[in-house]
């Protein structure tokens, strides 16, 4: 039986809508809270302090922006390291969803830092035993990586409009050869780029985890361990395959697509085995540091660590493994759902709600321009 193969397709639907109009109106308002925050300071727009100087700007737009940008290097591993062709038509969604993430974080980055026209510093002042160096120059190197992975699509883009003739074929025209001479480059370089996307990501995301470990003292030892960096690597790559799972069925149902329930199907056996070895790690180290653990000291930190345990570890993994779960795309989405709502937890409870400063007056709680800053920038 001959296997079909799935070419990309340029969309040609409508940008501008009702509901593009309904996040223009959130980004509006969100930036003018960020337009605040670069003319009067970040103490008029959040309620950060010296002793919660990371508020939901870190936890959210960097530390889950990041982790949910994994189904880019473990699509691009699965497919172009491990050999797994018939995955290839969710590579490039993949590439997509992980570009934006980073492009996010990134973009949100001028907003989280107090001296954000320093942003360009790192790049000339090294610092190699900064923990935080270390994670900036990564993100800024995948970044750079994941927009050559994508620039084929946008290539092929610029020459189906070279093909198309009209007014882009004028405007086009002289870019012509430039434009064919790069995709070529771009494809013959792709494998090197693949195999840096994998590596730099390993690498800070297991940082994300890294830089928690600098305080001890603060952190609820439900969530600090020694092993925080590889439970956040772990815990990235667990919720990738979630990513494109959950994008790839949001994408079809909004460009009235059939659903490639088969790929999707197929991609979410191996979630449950990736999930295992997170559990193993997870509960082992629970069970060895578990003299150190006081569940009644601070009950709400208690009760986040069960909803994200239960919630996003438990029912996912055990609704994965019935094939008619994955073979349902509204359980599947919704399972997936569930993996990737528990990452997003794990990253707040970390820097959030496990964090409890020793000399803190308040409990740090958000203000509303930092709840809309990052609406807007999502």
């Amino acid at each position: 039986m001959e296997e079909k193969v799935l070419k990309p397709i340029p969309q040609k639907i409508k940008f501008f809508s009702t509901g593009t109009f309904i996040l223009l109106a959130f980004i509006a308002i969100g930036f003018t809270f960020g337009l605040a925050r670069f003319i009067l300071g970040l103490g008029t727009v959040t309620n950060l302090n010296n002793q919660y100087p990371w508020g939901i700007w870190i936890a959210i737009d960097v530390a889950c922006g990041v982790a949910l940008a994994a189904g880019g290097f473990t699509t691009a591993a699965l497919i172009e390291i491990f050999g797994s062709r018939k995955y290839k038509p969710l590579l490039r969604p993949a590439i997509l969803t992980a570009w934006l993430g980073y492009a996010m974080v990134a973009f949100a980055l001028v907003f989280d830092l107090g001296r954000w026209w320093n942003m360009w510093r790192p790049i000339f002042n090294w610092q190699g035993n900064s923990v935080l160096f270390e994670v900036g120059m990564c993100v800024m190197g995948y970044l750079t990586v994941l927009t050559i992975e994508i620039a084929p699509a946008i290539l092929e883009g610029l020459k189906l409009k070279i093909k198309e003739g009209g007014l882009w074929q004028k405007i086009l025209n002289p870019l012509e050869k430039p434009i064919y001479f790069l995709y070529d480059v771009v494809h013959t370089m792709l494998p090197f780029f693949i195999l840096a996307g994998v590596v730099l990501s390993f690498m800070h995301q297991s940082s994300l985890g890294t830089l928690i470990l600098i305080a001890p003292t603060k952190i609820n030892p439900l969530w600090y361990t020694p092993i925080l960096p590889l439970l956040f690597l772990l815990s990235a790559i667990m919720v990738g395959y979630p990513m494109v799972i959950f994008e790839s069925i949001i994408a079809s149902k909004s460009f009235k697509k059939e659903i490639e329930i088969d790929l999707l199907s197929s991609l979410s056996r191996k979630i449950p085995y990736i999930m295992g070895i997170y559990f193993i790690f997870k509960f082992g180290d629970l069970i060895i540091r578990f003299d150190q653990i006081n569940f009644l000291k601070h009950p709400s930190a208690t009760i986040s660590f069960l909803v994200e345990i239960i919630a996003g570890l438990l029912v996912p993994f055990f609704l994965l493994l019935f094939k008619k779960v994955r073979r349902t795309p509204g359980w599947l989405f919704f399972a997936s759902l569930l993996i990737i709502l528990g990452v997003v937890l794990n990253r707040i409870n970390v820097y959030l709600i496990g964090y409890h400063p020793t000399f803190a007056e308040k409990v740090y709680f958000p203000a509303i321009g930092e709840l809309l800053v990052t609406i807007s920038i999502i």
